[in-house]
């Protein structure tokens, strides 16, 4: 008789359980991704490291990029503490199902230690990664091209300075993020 009802009380813990859960999954709210046309969607910056080596990886900001003047570091899921994610805020502005023209984030000159580290990265295969709706988005940060001079081969480091982000979506939902990244002509000696 005894076990009957530790049955029954356990049947019954398991249904109020997941129609609870069940509540839960039908409310439209940020946490179920679902954002209003106008919405602000945060793009999180994440780690910077060698793409042969993903095991060493280091805090975004630990580079010399643009950053906030208030950095602010997300709660981390249990996954995201196991990944070595170490998500802080960033400088974009992406809204919701609206369109915005290039536009400068920062101006930034850099010392020479801050180019000698870019240099070491972009040689290294250095790519960062970021979170958009918790959609990770991955780029290099820079590229290695070889220059023929007479007699004198040598090798070019280009840093991407110019980022293009291209938000797919279905209504109220971001299905995908697509990064384009672009040289300008103007820093191409950068590193060099």
């Amino acid at each position: 008789m005894a076990s009957k009802i530790r049955i029954r009380r356990a049947a019954l813990l398991f249904v109020a359980v997941f129609a609870m859960s069940s509540l839960r999954i039908s409310r439209a709210s940020q946490s179920d991704h679902r954002y209003a046309v106008g919405e602000e969607v945060a793009l999180f910056v994440n780690k910077v490291g060698p793409l042969n080596n993903p095991s060493e990886t280091y805090q975004f900001y630990d580079w010399p990029f643009c950053s906030p003047d208030q950095l602010t570091e997300k709660k981390e899921s249990l996954e995201e503490v196991f990944n070595g994610d170490r998500l802080t805020n960033s400088l974009y502005e992406l809204i919701f199902r609206v369109d915005k023209n290039m536009y400068t984030l920062c101006d930034k000159k850099l010392t020479t230690e801050e180019v000698a580290k870019f240099r070491h990265a972009v040689h290294s295969g250095f790519y960062f990664q970021m979170l958009y709706d918790n959609l990770p988005l991955w780029g290099f940060i820079g590229k290695v091209e070889d220059f023929y001079l007479p007699n004198e081969p040598t090798l070019r480091y280009y840093l991407f300075t110019h980022i293009q982000f291209d938000v797919l979506y279905n209504e109220s939902q971001v299905i995908k993020l697509l990064l384009i990244q672009i040289i300008p002509l103007m820093s191409l000696k950068m590193l060099n």
